[in-house]
């Protein structure tokens, strides 16, 4: 019985680290801002790609 009160103690104890802990919400915090990051660069290629294609394009034309 001893034993399992220990054991008790110590998850209780391990489960109250890993809640005050800061270190996993600061690296989803970086995750989901590396992912907007991400979403917003390919949607301004994916929206100004045809245009800034067309535009070299026809830069080229007029410099050749």
């Amino acid at each position: 019985m001893n034993q399992l009160l220990k054991l008790i103690v110590a998850v209780q104890l391990r489960a109250t680290d890993l809640r005050d802990s800061d270190r996993g919400a600061t690296a989803t915090e970086y995750a989901l801002l590396v992912a907007f990051i991400a979403i917003a660069i390919i949607g301004g290629v994916t929206f100004f790609g045809g245009q800034l294609n067309s535009f070299f394009n026809g830069l080229a034309g007029q410099v050749f």
